[in-house]
């Protein structure tokens, strides 16, 4: 088995807040990304996947067909959004870092040919990223 990671990049905005708190509550916890009109970040996503290699081709995974994936399940979703108005996990959940790696893990998993989804990371800034891999990991749900 070889680990392949392809990269794609995406920006968005988004804020955090929990409605059933004050505002005051929310500035405390939250600090500047309680902003409710949100800010951006350049977003840099590494998807690993596992498999065996193929011994005619030599690949894990048709690489073009992964950067059509990425691009078609999660750039073409996430790209230049709102992610708190625009994209619907995150009208229910806070988009943190956390809660971004999550929900890309479900809308890759399963859907990688010839390979299983193996981490997803999620790079807010360039010394803060999210590594999830997967609810069985945890041997809980997610």
């Amino acid at each position: 088995m070889i680990f392949l990671t392809r990269k794609a990049e995406f920006s968005s905005a988004h804020y955090y807040w929990i409605d059933d708190w004050s505002e005051e509550e929310n500035r405390r916890v939250f600090g500047k990304c309680a902003n409710r009109n949100g800010h951006g970040h350049n977003y840099t996503l590494e998807v690993t996947v596992a498999g065996d290699v193929d011994p005619v081709s030599g690949f894990v995974v048709d690489l073009k067909q992964l950067k059509d994936i990425l691009e078609r399940e999660v750039v073409s979703v996430y790209d230049h959004r709102h992610l708190n108005l625009e994209v619907p996990e995150f009208r229910t959940s806070i988009p943190t870092t956390e809660n971004i790696a999550i929900a890309i893990w479900k809308r890759l998993d399963g859907k990688i040919p010839h390979a299983k989804l193996h981490r997803v990371r999620v790079y807010e800034l360039p010394d803060l990223f999210a590594d999830f891999y997967g609810e069985e990991a945890f041997g809980e749900q997610a």
